[in-house]
């Protein structure tokens, strides 16, 4: 009975770790759209999980910001009180990534000592833990490259950084799902067709995802806030004799341009596997997951319309972002419910690592 509320902790753990990966994607966001996430110019694992706590230590981080191109350029008028604003999002952001880490490490060690991971889970967990380094340690290259002559984060590696993140949260999840699947003997039928769609849904959504975060490391989404003309244009003029193969993904009116009509097509699919699973003989648990999957879709483009109309205020563009993760969290979920062998029901590969799960919660 105790080894079984370990395999319900595992579980438990592992849903916690995708909540906090959501939260720092979320706070992440709101350090990029207040401009706060080059105001700390150091990284020090231990001491910089502590704020300045006096006046003097203000003044002394503030200081060092003064040393760099971001204040030299861009904020030689900030005063220390508009400083501290800035500050405590990047603050706040990194602290989460530490935060993070411990609430997985200590975990991991304690159900890997309680003997409680079988072998196939504990290298998905490893896998997971490269990851989390991996994610960290882009963190650190995206602030480093912007501390150079140049005060701007490519948004390259902005969208290195959330792909990381997404992967997180995807790995995780498909974990998740592995356990709960077999632990509860879900009997679930599938088609190559809808295995196969489910797919190409996910994939465009992570293809329109990284253009989101084009949109974001570019400004673009300041660009042209009408809709859905480009101020009168499907495409602004102006810029065509000035693309090339080379620059347009540099462009930050193309990349705009990409991501409306993008986001119509990922609609599109969606809006086909749904319509396609609600005439399948597939388990109801599969149909609500498309359904939540098609749900979310329509919001999402409802929520980008509105976040480009507005000009993106910080609420609304945060809310995109949180939605963008709900939306590829439903289409993760979605290719593995799907993704069954016709005949027994279940992938091997799911079948092998609950089983094993099963087998040491239940010794």
């Amino acid at each position: 009975m105790q080894q079984a509320h370990y395999n319900k902790a595992i579980k438990y753990w592992l849903l916690s770790g995708v909540f906090l990966i959501t939260a720092m994607v979320v706070i992440g966001g709101i350090t990029r759209l207040t401009g706060s996430g080059l105001s700390i110019v150091e990284w020090n694992i231990i001491s910089g999980s502590i704020p300045p706590l006096n006046e003097a230590e203000w003044t002394i981080a503030f200081e060092k910001y003064k040393q760099f191109p971001e204040y030299q350029k861009l904020n030689f008028s900030m005063s220390l009180s508009g400083f501290k604003q800035i500050f405590w999002w990047e603050f706040l952001h990194r602290l989460l990534g530490r935060i993070i880490g411990l609430a997985f490490i200590f975990p991991f060690l304690f159900f890997l000592l309680k003997k409680q991971l079988s072998n196939q889970l504990l290298k998905r967990l490893v896998f997971v833990l490269i990851l989390g380094i991996a994610q960290g340690l882009m963190g650190w290259i995206m602030v480093k490259s912007g501390l150079s002559d140049n005060p701007h984060v490519s948004h390259y590696r902005l969208a290195a950084h959330l792909c990381l993140a997404l992967s997180l949260i995807g790995v995780i999840l498909w974990t998740i799902a592995d356990i709960v699947s077999v632990a509860q003997q879900q009997q679930r039928y599938s088609t190559n067709k809808l295995n196969s769609l489910a797919k190409v849904v996910l994939a465009s959504i992570v293809l329109q995802i990284i253009l989101g975060a084009f949109v974001a490391g570019l400004k673009a989404g300041f660009y042209y806030n009408t809709y859905p003309l480009m101020n009168g244009e499907v495409f602004p003029s102006y810029l065509e004799e000035h693309i090339t193969w080379a620059n347009f993904l540099d462009k930050g009116a193309v990349v705009q341009f990409i991501h409306r009509w993008v986001a119509i097509v990922v609609l599109f699919l969606i809006l086909l596997l749904w319509n396609n699973s609600r005439h399948s003989a597939i388990s109801s648990t599969s149909k609500r997951i498309t359904l939540f999957l098609m749900l979310t879709g329509f919001l999402q483009v409802g929520l980008g319309i509105a976040t480009l109309l507005l000009a993106v205020p910080v609420a609304l563009g945060v809310l995109h972002q949180i939605v963008a993760v709900a939306l590829f969290s439903f289409a993760v979920l979605a290719v593995h419910q799907l993704s069954v062998n016709p005949q027994t029901n279940i992938s091997p590969e799911k079948a092998k690592i609950a089983a094993q799960h099963l087998k040491y919660a239940n010794s």
